[in-house]
């Protein structure tokens, strides 16, 4: 499939940010984006870049009445030498067809998926910052747009792909964060949307992450819908136990989406020869883990992050110090490992790094 490049005129393109403390997360966009449609008649067609717009939908566009959409996330990281990395973003291809599948959207072809974010982030390549942590990322979305009410599956579509600096998740330090367990709230339950990147998933979060953050806990972990007893996401993020020195983490069975920090996570683990389950834990089996010291690490995998470790846990008003309350040895190291083969400091054996071709 051909890409049609529409490039923004100079007098027209965005000044760029700087690129320290202030750069943040997703409040700065680069000058273009890559779109393309779907119709039942031409399938997937009209691909092109264009400078970064807004979109002309009707008011009755069925995404904004029943939310038939689904996206994902990664980076672009700049080298010392000045390449440019992705990290494994064949896994978010896979994540996005999957999510397709259950939202009943069309599949996306690895090779448009994969040319599309080559030919955009090299045409943006100046947007991508030069110095450690700091990455550019990478949004590909998928709506539906045809215009009707009335429950069903939209019969349009279109897939776009936009992108923007941001800063180093921890510019302040490595440092580890308080959650609150919640009781209250479920984000996703058996045979519903929580192994799908969809927005409802996020939707659902916004009140019980609002009310962990007005009592002074950083991030939300949930439970599972059912019994309000298995240990499931902690805020965006897949979730990590260390007990008596054995990684452990929720298996994905339906309510929990499949991350690419966590698969990565794992695969390291085990090539390090440590022990990994797949298990669901309760959380009466965390804290008495914690009262008998064999909880050694609690941490959050994920894009944004990769890795957030916990300092602290709050469960029905009481809360419980994980570890000493400091980053744990094995999130330090995994964070470390993953950040170091993003940005080609370490030596790749996975093979999971692919550069942007500069051409």
């Amino acid at each position: 499939m051909e890409i049609s490049i529409q490039q923004a005129v100079t007098n027209n393109r965005r000044e760029k940010p700087p690129t320290d403390a202030t750069l943040g997360f997703g409040k700065y966009y680069s000058d273009h984006m890559f779109t393309m449609a779907w119709n039942p008649e031409n399938k997937w067609h009209d691909l092109k870049i264009t400078p970064f717009a807004p979109f002309n939908l009707s008011p009755a566009t069925m995404v904004l009445h029943y939310g038939q959409t689904i996206f994902e996330g990664l980076k672009a990281y700049r080298t010392e030498t000045g390449r440019i990395n992705l990290f494994r973003p064949e896994k978010n291809w896979e994540r996005l067809n999957q999510s397709a599948a259950r939202l009943v959207m069309p599949e996306i072809d690895q090779e448009v998926f994969l040319t599309a974010i080559q030919r955009l982030v090299a045409l943006d390549r100046d947007w991508v910052p030069d110095s450690y942590g700091a990455s550019l990322y990478i949004r590909p979305t998928l709506i539906g747009t045809e215009p009707f009410i009335g429950l069903k599956p939209s019969s349009t579509f279109l897939f776009f792909i936009i992108t923007g600096p941001v800063g180093a998740y921890y510019p302040g330090g490595f440092n580890p964060v308080s959650i609150q367990v919640c009781e209250r709230y479920s984000r996703a339950g058996p045979g519903g949307l929580g192994e799908a990147k969809t927005a409802a998933n996020y939707a659902a979060s916004l009140l019980a992450q609002k009310e962990a953050s007005g009592q002074g806990f950083n991030q939300v972990l949930w439970l599972d819908a059912c019994e309000r007893k298995y240990l499931e996401e902690v805020g965006s993020m897949n979730i990590f136990l260390k007990i008596k020195g054995t990684l452990i983490t929720p298996p994905l069975g339906g309510s929990i989406l499949g991350g690419v920090t966590r698969d990565s996570v794992i695969r390291l683990a085990k090539s390090w020869n440590i022990p990994v389950e797949e298990n669901r834990i309760s959380i009466e089996e965390v804290l008495e883990a914690q009262r008998n010291g064999t909880l050694e690490e609690i941490f959050g995998a994920g894009t944004a992050a990769v890795i957030s470790p916990v300092g602290l846990l709050n469960y029905k008003g009481e809360s419980h110090p994980i570890g000493d309350g400091k980053t744990g040895t094995l999130a330090h190291q995994l964070f470390d490992e993953i950040m170091g083969i993003q940005y080609s400091l370490k030596p790749d054996p996975f093979q999971w790094v692919s550069p942007i071709h500069l051409e």
